[in-house]
């Protein structure tokens, strides 16, 4: 399939970009997941600026990452693949159907859980600890998708 140059160079951007941001994610997730992230480690958020430094990044990073795949990229990629784009769950259905994803209730439960950790009102440290030992959980599915996504690109001869 021949593309445009605006959607060939679209998509080339955006590879690019998840790529950098799938570095990112896991060069913070490296470092604050040296430890399990426990209820106590929530509580030493207010008494650590380095830590929260760490959880504020890496809840961003995985936030950014999965938002540039899901509400960006994948829809883009659908579009030169001659699929016809509709409502998110509709996308990520034909995403999972082409072995671009693993599973579209996956990609849901994962969009969930990035919308409780983007909420500063989350008071419970039980409540922030298991979001964030459940996204950390979730790095590789995102990471393997932005890795799937890149290579239908390559090779397609897209990038």
């Amino acid at each position: 399939m021949t593309l445009s140059s605006a959607v060939a160079l679209r998509l080339q951007f955006l590879a690019r970009v998840v790529r950098k941001e799938a570095r990112h994610l896991n060069s913070t997730t490296e470092r604050l997941f040296t430890q399990p992230f426990t209820p106590d480690r929530v509580v030493a958020l207010d008494y650590s600026p380095e830590l929260a430094e760490r959880v504020e990044a890496f809840v961003s990073r995985f936030g950014r990452l999965q938002d540039t795949l899901g509400d960006k990229l994948l829809p883009l990629l659908l579009t030169a693949l001659g699929e016809k784009t509709a409502a998110v769950i509709d996308n990520l259905d034909r995403a999972e159907r082409l072995g671009l994803m693993p599973s579209a209730d996956l990609w849901l439960e994962i969009r969930k859980l990035r919308n409780q950790m983007v909420h500063d009102y989350v008071e419970d440290p039980v409540v922030l600890a298991d979001a964030l030992e459940s996204a950390h959980r979730f790095v590789p599915v995102l990471t393997d998708v932005a890795d799937r996504l890149c290579r239908e690109i390559e090779q397609r001869g897209w990038l």
